[in-house]
């Protein structure tokens, strides 16, 4: 079956079952274009409780759609690949957190919202990379407990008084990304500024001209008279960026999330044919960790 005959096949099929597709910004360009919303994960799952539709199609990896299903738990909620994992979410269990609140009994729990729901569920508040410096502040506790990447945890404890505790987990995607990369690209495109995700590694931070979520890096490409950019984050960006800004240029490092790219065209099909497969969390679970996002909104 071509692109053209699954995106028709979708179609339909989003009509029948009244859905609504989201895709995260690291989705393929196949996948962005035939979705309703494309952005990052905690917009699209606040988009989608303000739309009128029964199911959410969620093409990003697990925890995004537990996200997506804790704020819109009246709604049906679909992962296209159950096996669409976040190394990052993966390599932090509950034993390490409970490990760590056991030897800090007196710290505030901070969890980057790139986290199992049962993390998310132990903790006192959630963050994304765009607020995690202004949850962070808002809390009373001196020490803060924050999980699961180390990355992100080292950029918020250069811009807080607070003392910050890390485990030991990070994103792959981002680890991977090297000064010698930025360096060699930077050295081809002279002009160009470069802009990094805050799960890179300090040494990448500090080299680069801007550090923020991709939703900061968009509103950064706007602001900026630069016209030329240098994305130090998954290379599916560059596509979206490229889609809100065509008078722009932009040179995408090669970094690859596996998780990301197990959505297709295919099996978004196949989820809406078969409404599989659903998220399902315990409510012991579930009730917890929607309080840490909501608390997090309220911030």
């Amino acid at each position: 079956m071509s692109a053209v005959d699954f995106r028709d096949e979708i179609s339909l099929l989003k009509q029948k079952r009244n859905a609504v597709i989201l895709a995260h910004v690291y989705q393929s360009g196949e996948v962005q274009d035939i979705a309703d919303f494309t952005g990052d994960s905690l917009d699209l799952s606040r988009k989608a409780s303000d739309v009128d539709a029964d199911v959410i199609v969620f093409c990003g990896v697990q925890f995004m759609a537990e996200t997506a299903y804790l704020l819109n738990p009246n709604k049906t909620v679909l992962l296209p690949d159950k096996q669409a994992g976040c190394g990052l979410a993966d390599m932090m269990g509950i034993d390490n957190l409970r490990s760590l609140k056991s030897q800090f009994p007196d710290a505030a729990i901070v969890s980057y919202v790139n986290s199992s729901a049962a993390i998310k569920a132990e903790s006192d508040v959630c963050c994304t990379s765009a607020n995690a410096v202004n949850v962070v502040n808002s809390l009373v506790q001196d020490r803060v407990i924050f999980v699961p990447d180390k990355n992100l945890g080292t950029y918020v404890a250069e811009q807080t008084k607070k003392n910050i505790i890390l485990s030991d987990s990070y994103c792959y995607v981002h680890e991977n990304i090297t000064v010698n990369q930025l360096r060699k690209i930077k050295d081809t495109y002279p002009e160009s500024e470069i802009l990094v995700h805050p799960e890179c590694i300090g040494p990448v931070r500090h080299f680069a001209d801007f550090t923020g979520s991709t939703a900061q890096m968009s509103k950064h490409v706007a602001q900026s008279p630069a016209r030329e950019f240098i994305i130090g984050t998954e290379i599916n960006f560059g596509y979206h960026l490229k889609k809100d800004f065509p008078d722009k240029i932009f040179y995408p490092v090669s970094a690859i999330c596996l998780g990301m790219k197990r959505i297709t065209l295919e099996s978004i099909k196949w989820a809406l044919e078969h409404m599989e497969h659903k998220i399902m969390l315990d409510d012991s679970i579930s009730g917890r960790a929607r309080n840490s996002v909501e608390k997090m909104l309220r911030i």
